[in-house]
C-alpha cells in the first residue's frame, strides 16, 4: 500500500471550521456600536436555549468559566463534595475546588471512559457531604443521565452536566424520545464549551443552560461581578456576594450564533467521518478498537478515541510515527485524580477502570475540515506505523 498525501500537510486532531458567513457576522459587530454586553449576546443565548430545549442559556467567556459559574450558582462551598469522573479535563474538578468545594473522584467504564451508574453509586457511598454530581459526556458520547439523576436525587445532590464535548448530542429518555443535551431533563444545569476544537467555535466561549429561574438569575449575576442593578435607576447597583467578570463579548457571540446555525451540519459531518473510521479500522482489530458505544446516546462526536491493545502497541512510539506521517494525535485524558495537586490533597487513589482507559486511549483526528480521503489516509498511516504493511 502506498500512502497518498493528506489533504493538509498535517492533520490536527481537532480544528475549527470557519467560513465567510462567520467572518461577515463578526465583521458586522466590529462595524457596529456594541463590542460586548450587547444584542449579539442576547441573540446567541436565545438561539442556544431554543436549540438545547432549555428555558435559559447564559453565555460566558469559556467552558471553564461556565463550569465555575455553575458550581457557584449551585452553592458549592466549604466541605461540600462534588462527584467528578476521573477521566475528564482538569476544569471539571478544578471548578469545584475554585468554588471552595472538595472533589470526590469516581471511576469510569474501562472501555467508554464515562461515569457509570455503578461507579457513581460507589462514590456516593464513600461521600460524606455530596452536594453535586458532575457527569462528563466524553468525546461527545453521553453518560447514563437518567440513572445518574436518580442516584443524585437519592442523596439530595444537584446534577451539573459537563457537556463541553457534546453540544448537539441527544439522549434517549425513559419515554423513548430523543432529548437534546442541554435541555436539563436529567440535570439542574448543563455546561458547554465553544473552544476552537469543539463542534462549534467562538474562539473562546462557554454557556450554561438551565430551566430554573433562580439558577438563571444567579448565573447572570455571578458572571458580572455579583452586581444587581436597581430597577428604574440610572446608576445604582448592589453587590451582595463575590462575582467575576466572566462575560462573553458580542464579537464571540456573533461568531457563536453564526456557527450555531450550522450545528446540525457539523454533527452530521462528524458522524459521517466516525462511520468512515469504523469501517476503515476494521482490519486493525488486533491492534486497536473504537471506544465502546453506549446505548441511549446519539453522540455529537467531538473526538474519535480508539483503545490500543496493551502489550502489542507502544502508544508513544505510535504517536511519534504517526506525527512523522503528518497525523497529529492526542490522549484524552490523564486521570485527574493522578495529578500532583489532587494527590497532595487527597492522597493516591486507585480507580482501576479509569487507569485502564487512560492506558489504552488515543484520539485520532476528527474535525469538519476533514473528508473521507483524510480518514483513509489516517487508516493507512496507522497500518504503516504499526508495521502491518
Amino acid at each position: 500500500m502506498t500512502l497518498q498525501e493528506p489533504i493538509t500537510p498535517t492533520l490536527p486532531y481537532g480544528r475549527h471550521a470557519i467560513s465567510e458567513d462567520d467572518i461577515r457576522a463578526v465583521e458586522a459587530v466590529l462595524r457596529g456600536d456594541w463590542l460586548t454586553t450587547g444584542p449579539a449576546v442576547e441573540a446567541f443565548e436565545k438561539a442556544l436555549a431554543e436549540k438545547a430545549g432549555a428555558k435559559y442559556a447564559v453565555a460566558c467567556s469559556s467552558g471553564t468559566a461556565a463550569l465555575h459559574l455553575a458550581m457557584l450558582a449551585a452553592g458549592i462551598g466549604r466541605d461540600d463534595e462534588v462527584v467528578v469522573p476521573a477521566i475528564t479535563f482538569l476544569a471539571t474538578a478544578n471548578a469545584a475546588r475554585l468554588a471552595g468545594g472538595e472533589v470526590l473522584f469516581c471511576d469510569v467504564g474501562a472501555s467508554s471512559g464515562l461515569m457509570t451508574e455503578q461507579s457513581l453509586d460507589e462514590a456516593l457511598n464513600r461521600g460524606r457531604q455530596v452536594k453535586a454530581v458532575a457527569p462528563v459526556h466524553l468525546a461527545g458520547q453521553c453518560a447514563p443521565m437518567e440513572a445518574i439523576q436518580e442516584l443524585a436525587k437519592r442523596d439530595g445532590a444537584l446534577v451539573i452536566e459537563d457537556a463541553c464535548h457534546a453540544v448537539g448530542a441527544k439522549i434517549l429518555d425513559g419515554s423513548g424520545n430523543w432529548v437534546p443535551v442541554g435541555a436539563c431533563r436529567h440535570s439542574d444545569m448543563t455546561v458547554f464549551s465553544f473552544h476552537p476544537v469543539k463542534t462549534i467555535a467562538m474562539g473562546e466561549g462557554g454557556a450554561v443552560t438551565t430551566n430554573d429561574p433562580e439558577l438563571n438569575e444567579r448565573l447572570r449575576c455571578l458572571r458580572n461581578h455579583g452586581m444587581v442593578r436597581t430597577d428604574g435607576h440610572p446608576y445604582l447597583y448592589e453587590m451582595h456576594e463575590l462575582g467575576l467578570n466572566y462575560r462573553a463579548s458580542d464579537i464571540h457571540c456573533a461568531l457563536g450564533l453564526s456557527q450555531l446555525a450550522k450545528l446540525d451540519d457539523f454533527v452530521a459531518a462528524r458522524a459521517g467521518l466516525v462511520s468512515a473510521y469504523d469501517t476503515a479500522l476494521e482490519g486493525l482489530a488486533d491492534w486497536l478498537q473504537p471506544i465502546e458505544r453506549v446505548e441511549g446516546s446519539a453522540p455529537a462526536w467531538h473526538l474519535y478515541p480508539v483503545l490500543l491493545n496493551e502489550g502489542k502497541v507502544d502508544r508513544v512510539a505510535l504517536m511519534q510515527a504517526l506525527s512523522a506521517l503528518g497525523v497529529s494525535t492526542q490522549v484524552h485524558y490523564i486521570p485527574v485524580n493522578e495529578q500532583p495537586y489532587y494527590i497532595d490533597r487527597y492522597g493516591a487513589q486507585l480507580l482501576p477502570d479509569a487507569r485502564a482507559y487512560y492506558a489504552r486511549t488515543l484520539s485520532l483526528p476528527l474535525h469538519c475540515q476533514m473528508n473521507q480521503d483524510d480518514v483513509t489516509y489516517v487508516a493507512g498511516a496507522l497500518q504503516s506505523a504499526l508495521g502491518v504493511i
